[in-house]
């Protein structure tokens, strides 16, 4: 006999979803702040893609991995899940803390390697305990309450960098983070930040427990429990460690034809995405603070000049301290801007509910990669920086939809039993996009769109339209299990 699982209330999924406003603000960190980090410690533009490899192959390994193993356990008294995304969110705390004291790309890039993978093993498990917990019927409406919060964390860590920088920023005048002499570090990270990332240690941790404290899970049936037991019995350490490699690519063999053709949109999709984060930050200081290659490449030298203890000219001291100035300023835009799109993410994440029921959650899909290409498309002709909020409503209606709609789709064509190793392939079809945008990325700006960061920012609008007319083929009626 199939067990029933209990609809919940309001408040039951609201607690169950609030952890992910921690993950995500660290996640929200990773794509507003990172970045910029590595070029104030000396990054170039066309590095950055490959410096962010940290978390497509951490995605690519963890997730499916810890999916895997967590479909496979259980404790009494921790549960299948939770132990997977605590102990993710102590780490992840732990590496925002120290992140802004990095005082090397080396070290930094690191601490990403190290994030990247905390933040992986709590997300998986995540997606699968909604899943585990939720009737089929709540499915849309428990993950889009989790969009909400994604939406939610990503807002406050954006907000954070847009009001920190206005309220503790030092003027260039009294700015001790760019050497004169030769005898100082140079474009050091600046103070401001640090207390964004501080709160987002405390928020990782903070929120998660919260929600494993407030929130039990479904205990295995008595068959599972035997299984689970008979395995630890009968199996040796090294089967158990090969087990869930074994059992992924069981999965991907039998997957469902729908993840196929979501596949093929999450190539598009994803791909976009990543290039959106990596370059906003250089798409305004072009376009809306007037940096050319030129003016950075200016720069660049006067800082290499000021690291070897070269004697720097008051005119070039002067030129160094504008751009590393319109630099933070182009940061803090950067905060703006994808806070208000995940402002717009929180407040519309419930609301898309009864129009995918009302117009199917694959045309509610559709529309948001839609609009989402049209944002990106218009941003880098909008010079005005309030104006420029202006497509992150889009993005944010098509970032809620993004977050939610195709989680719920999976779990209505996937076996229950399997929930947590069909959750970590998602994220693989999430990451190998990444993976191949973090190699082929840095190639592809320098030699095709002559090294400019608003054609990158174009380029992914345009595959953001590909991925909608792909999406077109996503059907779950006749697939369901």
């Amino acid at each position: 006999m199939t067990f029933k699982k209990p609809t919940l209330t309001f408040w039951q999924i609201w607690n169950m979803n609030v952890g992910f406003f921690g993950i995500q603000f660290s996640f929200g960190l990773q794509q507003t702040a990172i970045n910029p980090i590595f070029s104030f410690l000396g990054a170039h533009a066309a590095d950055l893609p490959l410096l962010n490899l940290a978390g497509p192959v951490t995605g690519l390994l963890i997730q499916p991995l810890i999916g895997a193993i967590s479909d496979k356990t259980w404790s009494p008294r921790w549960g299948r899940r939770k132990p997977f995304f605590l102990i993710g969110a102590i780490v992840a705390s732990l590496c925002l803390f120290v992140f802004p004291f990095s005082s090397h790309l080396w070290f930094a890039v690191g601490l990403l390697w190290i994030l990247d993978a905390a933040n992986n093993t709590a997300m998986e498990p995540y997606r699968a305990f909604i899943g585990d917990k939720l009737p089929e019927e709540q499915l849309t409406y428990g993950f889009q309450m989790q969009s909400l919060f994604v939406g939610a964390g990503i807002t406050i860590a954006n907000f954070s960098i847009f009001l920190f920088q206005d309220w503790f920023s030092v003027p260039p005048v009294e700015n001790a983070s760019l050497c004169t002499t030769g005898t100082e570090v140079v474009a050091a990270i600046p103070q401001w930040v640090y207390y964004s990332f501080f709160l987002g240690a405390v928020a990782s941790i903070g929120t998660v427990l919260w929600s494993v404290m407030k929130t039990p899970e479904i205990p295995p049936s008595e068959e599972e429990l035997a299984f689970i037991k008979k395995r630890k019995e009968t199996n040796s350490l090294s089967t158990r460690i090969f087990e869930p490699f074994i059992e992924i690519y069981h999965a991907i063999g039998v997957m469902p034809k729908f993840m196929w053709k979501l596949a093929s949109v999450y190539l598009f999709q994803w791909f976009a995405l990543f290039v959106y984060w990596q370059f906003i930050t250089p798409m305004l200081r072009a376009s809306l603070y007037g940096i050319t290659n030129a003016d950075t490449e200016k720069f660049d030298s006067i800082m290499e000049a000021c690291k070897a203890g070269a004697t720097i000219s008051a005119t070039d001291l002067s030129f160094a301290q504008n751009i590393q100035l319109l630099s933070e300023q182009a940061l803090a835009q950067t905060g703006l801007m994808n806070g208000t799109y995940n402002l717009v993410t929180m407040l519309v994440a419930l609301a898309l509910v009864p129009f995918a029921k009302k117009y199917s959650s694959k045309n509610v899909y559709v529309l948001s990669l839609l609009v989402t290409g049209i944002a990106m498309l218009s941003m880098p002709y909008i010079t005005d920086q309030y104006m420029l909020l202006l497509p992150m409503v889009l993005f944010g209606i098509g970032w809620a939809a993004m977050m939610g709609i195709p989680y719920a789709m999976v779990s209505e064509v996937i076996p229950e039993e399997r929930r947590g190793v069909y959750m970590g392939i998602v994220n693989m079809m999430i990451v190998i996009p990444m993976g191949i945008q973090t190699l082929s990325f840095g190639f592809i700006i320098k030699h095709i769109l002559n090294n400019s960061a608003i054609n990158a920012i174009l380029f992914g609008g345009v595959f953001f339209i590909i991925a909608s007319v792909l999406a077109l083929r996503l059907n779950t009626e006749s697939e369901k299990v």
